[in-house]
């Protein structure tokens, strides 16, 4: 089942989506219009470059979003890894036998077209996202 993921998107932690996109405009990449996601309390805008992997920028809308913490350790940084899989509930069985801890059951997330989404950790691999397709 694992071989069945597919890379979809990388999500980097900011404190400002306004500065860190000026970077990635300047590469050449197309920034949608920024959402307000209550899962996460962030906001968030999709970066997209012909050839080059999706970036999703996560800035946070309050101090309770689990974001701040993650600005507050390290600044601006790598946040997640996300995946897409064809049936959510089957890769979470199979990441549970893996080691990998859901941070919450599955939800509709407005910044993916209300796809399934579910967010897992394990110490050795770090934080994931999956995405259902």
């Amino acid at each position: 089942m694992l071989s069945s993921f597919q890379f979809h998107h990388i999500g980097i932690a900011t404190d400002s989506i306004a500065k860190t996109s000026s970077y990635y405009l300047k590469m050449g990449y197309v920034m949608s219009d920024i959402m307000y996601d209550p899962v996460q309390d962030v906001n968030i805008s999709f970066l997209k470059k012909e050839g080059m992997p999706v970036i999703e920028l996560l800035e946070p809308h309050s101090s309770i979003s689990p974001v701040s913490k993650t600005l507050e350790k390290l600044g601006v940084t790598p946040y997640h890894v996300c995946y897409s899989v064809p049936d959510i509930d089957v890769a979470l069985f199979e990441l549970r036998r893996e080691k990998f801890l859901p941070l919450f059951n599955p939800v509709q997330a407005v910044a993916l077209s209300n796809k399934k989404i579910c967010f897992l950790f394990n110490k050795d691999f770090g934080l994931i996202e999956l995405v259902e397709e």
